[in-house]
């Protein structure tokens, strides 16, 4: 209404920290009036109409309801001279309170530690952020917890922790890993690592925290963990916290449930004892460099224990650890277990859409003539796969059995194959053990298994049986039957017993396909048994010794005739009989002949099994 008095109000519930105007005094549109606080926040007020000032009902301190008049005007044009806008904040200018964020965070790396680099340079030895930017895509990681300090503050002082305890030695984030070949979704990784410039690498109440919180975020989000293990383990100078034994925290909990969900690579670099070599235990894989050093316990520890004094060096040296089956992969330094890495998590990472292999009729020439004579099976391995993409793992352990990760047209695969250059292919405890573990990763991860089979069963003997080696054999058995990917069998040349079902799944029916090279023999048992048990009586019968034999031999040439892939193919116990430089087509057809993996809630298998 023309000439009645304008009411500023206050909007909310507030107290008042400032009266900008006096009574008489010219107000013009967004002029400040007041400011107000409200729930430790304040907020300027300013007049929405131009006037002179009738009266200031507010003081500051007064609170103020929602509504309440604090100052009254007269309707006026008032010309008041505003400062000039604010029209751009200059992007060099740091704020102080940025400053320090900024400065603690180049604190956090490698240029702010020197000397301790120069000694792990010194040593051949790459530093934990080193690692950590050699594997992750350029840019891409997140860090959690890069802030955190030592829980020694009764200690030490404040100012050494931010120096001395970056990180509290332990870094761990989510980044992006081999982005270059896949799309981003499927490059996300997390990644961790013990920092042994940091307290010598050992676990620190802190950093077991960061863990906790991080490791739920792995969880949800399915991501595939790679954690750099060097370290002491459990840290005994930490001061700042009520706990006795600490047991009570989730860490190790949490890190091994990913059994199973998501593939887990450890990488075992210098020193790794107790904790450490815990949680590198749990991992899916664990790649060591030749120096490396990897036990349950360290030289403290072993002397507390009343058992001597040890070297570090002697203890879970790679001479013990490679051939005992606790290390997957064994190379000569960081970078190359980093490349190791970067390539073992490809496999579950997707197809690749450009490859190329060798000359498939190679393969014909593989198997010898000669049915007994040994040869290299991962000859064939080499020429079935796509050039340069197989990826041995265990290979001094278990050394019957071959299993490694391959790609065939790009597609991701896993293969176990029987070596006749050990025990003539026969599966011993050791190779047992080692093929069921690779199929429960490859189960476990959705990768389909291929068996190249050329096996005279299963170990047999007293010193065989000394090994636990029923039960050690039946986990092929009960692991085989248990696969829900797809799994095709190839009989390269002797597919004998039990040892070859244990190379099918349980059965010749069982994968999607069994079939076999022109090489191929099937039996029941290995021939010469069957003919020693089934034809006794009548060969004891010939009294002439040189007869006795002729008539063993012949009946031994019988059955092997008998037990020819093309036999077997006749009446429907193998599916075909092909020339080895078809073998890889057929399994490609077969693979394009499998619906899509659809994406599980959850775990498949429970676990993977560490051993």
């Amino acid at each position: 209404m023309a000439g009645a008095g304008i009411v500023v109000a206050a909007p909310f519930a507030a107290t008042v920290t400032q009266v900008a105007v006096a009574v008489g005094e010219a107000v013009g549109v967004g002029q400040l009036v007041a400011v107000l606080e409200s729930m430790k926040i304040e907020h300027p007020i300013a007049a929405d109409a131009s006037g002179v000032v009738e009266s200031v009902d507010i003081e500051v301190g007064d609170a103020l309801a929602e509504g309440q008049p604090m100052v009254r005007l007269r309707p006026a044009e008032v010309a008041v001279t505003q400062p000039a806008p604010n029209t751009g904040v200059d992007p060099a200018y740091v704020r102080p309170d940025l400053a320090e964020v900024l400065d603690r965070r180049t604190g956090l790396g490698d240029g702010a530690r020197p000397e301790a680099v120069a000694k792990r340079h010194a040593l051949g030895r790459r530093t934990a952020r080193e690692n950590l930017a050699d594997l992750v895509d350029a840019n891409s990681f997140e860090e959690y917890g890069g802030f955190a300090i030592a829980a020694q503050t009764a200690r030490r002082d404040r100012d050494d922790l931010i120096a001395n305890t970056a990180a509290d030695g332990f870094i761990g984030g989510i980044a992006r890993v081999n982005g270059h070949l896949f799309d981003d979704q499927a490059s996300r990784c997390a990644v961790m690592s013990y920092d042994y410039m940091v307290l010598a690498g050992t676990q620190g109440q802190r950093g077991h925290g960061k863990k906790d919180r991080l490791l739920p975020v792995v969880e949800q989000l399915r991501l595939p963990v790679v954690l750099f293990a060097e370290g002491g383990g459990g840290r005994p100078g930490d001061t700042d916290t009520p706990a006795i034994s600490g047991n009570d925290l989730l860490s190790f909990s949490l890190f091994a449930r990913l059994s199973g969900l998501v593939p887990s690579v450890g990488i075992v670099s210098g020193r790794c004892f107790a904790g450490n070599a815990a949680l590198a235990g749990c991992c899916d894989v664990i790649i060591a460099t030749e120096d490396a050093n990897l036990g349950m316990a360290g030289p403290a520890m072993i002397e507390g224990g009343g058992l001597g004094q040890h070297r570090p060096e002697d203890i879970g040296p790679v001479a013990v650890q490679e051939p005992n089956g606790v290390l997957d992969l064994v190379v000569p330094d960081d970078a190359a277990a980093v490349a190791a890495a970067k390539q073992y998590l490809s496999y579950f990472q997707g197809p690749l859409g450009e490859w190329s292999c060798a000359d498939q009729r190679e393969l014909r020439a593989v198997v010898p003539e000669r049915r007994k004579q040994a040869y290299d099976v991962r000859r064939v391995v080499d020429l079935l796969a796509d050039a340069d993409t197989v990826l041995e793992l265990r290979r001094a352990y278990g050394v019957g059995m071959i299993t490694a990760l391959v790609r065939l047209e790009g597609r991701p695969v896993g293969i176990i194959a029987n070596n006749s250059t050990h025990l003539g292919g026969a599966i011993d405890a050791d190779g047992a053990d080692k093929a069921a573990r690779f199929m429960q990763l490859c189960d476990a991860h959705e990768l389909p298994i291929v068996f190249l089979v050329d096996t005279p069963g299963f170990m047999v003997g007293p010193e065989a049986e000394r090994t636990a080696q029923v039960r050690r054999f039946s986990r092929m058995m009960v692991t085989g039957a248990s696969l829900t990917v797809p799994y095709m069998t190839v009989l390269l040349r002797k597919g004998v017993g039990l040892g070859a079902l244990a190379m099918s799944g349980g059965s010749f029916h069982a994968p999607l396909f069994t079939v076999a090279w022109p090489t191929g023999e099937i039996s029941g048992m290995g021939l010469e048994g069957a003919v020693q048990l089934g034809a006794r009586r009548q060969l004891e019968a010939i009294d002439d010794q040189a007869e006795r034999a002729a008539a063993f031999d012949a009946m031994v040439a019988a059955a092997y005739e008998r037990s020819r892939a093309l036999e077997a193919a006749m009446i429907n116990e193998i599916d075909d009989v092909i020339d080895p430089a078809d073998t890889r087509a057929r399994i490609v057809h077969m693979l394009r002949s499998c619906p899509p993996v659809a994406r599980r809630d959850g775990k498949k298998r429970p676990m993977v099994d560490t051993w």
